[in-house]
């Protein structure tokens, strides 16, 4: 038996997990606001990384929410109006 030591090279690769999914989370506390059907329209709608789906506004704040990750939109986890917590799960998408 072996011992393997993780690294920091290692940790980086594992984004190349066989795990199709991924979530984007809400950057910051504060009430969710989904972006207009014009900009992101259904489950099936392919996200570039970097694009925002939505807005999250605390107290004299706001911060987009967007994605880290390329992929196609599979469901919106977050409704417009809803309060969340920092980190917490706002949409899920299907990477290639």
């Amino acid at each position: 038996m072996s011992i393997v030591t993780v690294t920091d090279s290692a940790l980086m690769q594992g984004e190349r997990m066989h795990v199709p999914e991924r979530l984007i989370v809400a950057p910051a506390a504060g009430v969710f606001s989904r972006l207009s059907p014009e900009s992101l329209t259904a489950d099936g709608t392919l996200v570039i990384a970097g694009q925002s789906i939505g807005l999250v506004e605390g107290p004299g704040t706001s911060a987009p929410v967007e994605s880290p990750f390329a992929g196609y939109l599979m469901g919106m986890l977050a409704e417009s109006g809803q309060r969340l917590r920092a980190g917490q799960p706002v949409a899920w998408l299907r990477v290639a």
